[in-house]
């Protein structure tokens, strides 16, 4: 193997939708580039995310890439909640146009980055035995990728049929006359749940923590929609970019007490309408005042025992641990009265748990289920899961796991001190999973590419982040989830669903928009914060 083989500009790490446009945006540059990834082909989540049912919670025509005009003309999305074989399709078409597959090895799974002091490079090794090299390393792996299968006794003793959703098979499986349990009733047991009730014999839900979760009002696009929305495409990215959450969308200028309750439910209606988790925008102080989320709570139980036949059931459905919101609000499309079928059965895991996985099926305190297939829909290791699944080692050989081992600590959730010329794209510490993703990763890589610019211009080899900065963004992350509700909840968002994963609150909960605005002040002035060729950037420099 050659240099020309082995030694890079720059290495992407993932092909879903940030590494994708990562491979883009350097190549722009003129940068040599390098990608490896995992799976078979690219799209990442929506690759491996092939569960009945799958779609996204982001509207399609929000949830696309925006850096090709061209593109944002010609695609033609068919429905309002794109499902993920059509998500897929389009991340395929993208590849495609810009010949971004040449630039991975897929099938190739990186299990080591290294950065060498001496050398101001990275090596990179997979477990197909190639080693690159590389300036920068850029970690696209993704905040809901590494999936999470709890450790249940006899887990892997189940001898029929075995699928945890986020590593769905790509061939169909069928459900037909089957007796079928699902493990969990988080977004991919929601949405897969009332599909295969429609076809299997059985189906056994065991749930553990009942979920939000409002229909998402989908339906097909048409021309005369889709006509407006691509005349407009220009004011409504720059309205997601300045919102917080990075669609188009905010609040009632009033709070949820401030208006009488006829006006409340109106709105409450009206966002009800829209469908999904936007319900949580519907009021600003919705997700600061437990006095008004309580009304919005309140609403959404009234809508939960008119969709259930039966009131014990339907008390079951409902969260009692959290206030609404503070986990994210499902986008499904019949779920709840599915449970009005002969054919689904509610097992209570607060009241009696799984006690184990035997050969059969799922056995509780209770009960034994003799089940043909059995789903685990139960999630990911979020946000910091594909990264502490490789071995990361920054300056005097430090390990990225270690340095985290309290909890992340990035500084914009760019960067970590210690490990120069890593970006991580929607990492720990940034709006991430609270803001649309693929406007999320544009802005990531444009800033790095910017900051790229910045090095080159004033002959600048490393950058990293000081430690200051990054502890004073882990302090600002923290006081910003602090001033909201969202800390109650046990939720992944703070790695809850990973036993002896830290408590810590992980995305930035400022809003996209002001995020936005943060990155650019600390590029202009002079990249704050950040070290520059070992030296503490001095402002406006």
């Amino acid at each position: 193997m050659t240099s020309q083989d082995s030694d890079f500009d720059a290495v992407v790490v993932g092909a879903g939708i940030s590494g994708l446009y990562a491979v883009y945006k350097f190549r722009r540059r003129g940068m040599r580039v390098h990608g490896f990834e995992s799976a078979e082909g690219v799209g990442g989540t929506w690759y491996h995310n092939r569960y009945p049912g799958a779609r996204c919670d982001v509207e399609s025509i929000d949830y696309s890439y925006s850096f090709d005009e061209e593109l944002q003309q010609e695609w033609t999305w068919t429905e309002r909640f794109a499902t993920q074989e059509e998500i897929l399709r389009y991340l395929d078409h993208v590849a495609d146009r810009h010949d971004l597959r040449s630039a991975y090895d897929f099938l190739t799974r990186v299990t080591s980055a290294v950065y060498d002091e001496a050398a101001g490079r990275w090596t990179v090794t997979t477990d197909t035995g190639k080693t690159v090299t590389a300036r920068f390393c850029i970690l696209a792996t993704g905040v809901l990728s590494a999936t999470n299968k709890p450790d249940i006794p006899g887990r892997d003793l189940f001898a029929g049929e075995n699928y945890h959703t986020g590593e769905w098979p790509h061939e169909p499986v069928d459900f037909t006359g089957k007796r079928v349990g699902v493990i969990g009733t988080g977004s991919s047991g929601i949405q897969s749940i009332p599909i295969i009730a429609e076809e299997a014999d059985q189906v056994v839900v065991f749930q553990r923590s009942p979920n939000y979760s409002i229909p998402a009002g989908n339906r097909r696009l048409t021309e005369d929609v889709l006509a407006e929305v691509k005349a407009n495409y220009a004011e409504r990215r720059r309205l997601s970019r300045i919102s917080g959450g990075g669609t188009p969308n905010s609040p009632h200028p009033k709070g949820a007490l401030e208006v009488d309750e006829a006006e409340r439910t109106r709105i409450y209606d009206e966002w009800w309408q829209r469908g999904g988790y936007l319900f949580t925008k519907a009021f600003p102080d919705q997700m600061v005042s437990k006095a008004a989320n309580d009304t919005a709570r309140e609403y959404v139980e009234a809508k939960i025992r008119d969709m259930v036949e039966d009131p014990e059931i339907a008390d079951q459905l409902i969260p009692t641990d959290h206030p609404i919101g503070t986990k994210r609000i499902v986008t499904d499309t019949g779920y709840f009265q599915t449970f009005n079928r002969d054919n689904v059965t509610l097992v209570n895991l607060r009241r009696t748990p799984i006690t184990e996985i035997t050969e059969s099926g799922v056995r509780t305190g209770e009960k034994s289920y003799d089940l043909d297939i059995l789903i685990f829909a139960t999630g990911f290791d979020a946000m910091t899961g594909s990264l502490s699944r490789i071995d990361i080692r920054g300056r005097d050989g430090r390990e990225l796991t270690a340095e985290w081992s309290a909890g992340p600590r990035t500084y914009l959730g760019l960067a970590v001190d210690g490990f120069p010329n890593m970006f991580i794209i929607s990492g720990p510490g940034s709006p991430s999973v609270l803001a649309n993703m693929v406007l999320m990763a544009e802005q990531h890589v444009d800033w790095i590419a910017e900051c790229l610019d910045h090095l080159d211009s004033h002959e600048i080899a490393t950058i990293e982040a000081t430690r200051e900065a990054a502890g004073e963004w882990v302090a600002e992350c923290n006081a910003k989830a602090a001033g909201t509700l969202f800390p109650t909840a046990n939720s992944w968002y703070l790695g809850s669903n990973i036993p002896g994963k830290p408590r810590v609150f992980m995305p930035y909960i400022g809003g996209f928009g002001n995020y936005n605005t943060l990155c650019a002040e600390v590029a202009a002035a002079g990249y704050k914060g950040f070290a520059l060729d070992g030296r503490a950037a001095a402002a406006g420099s």
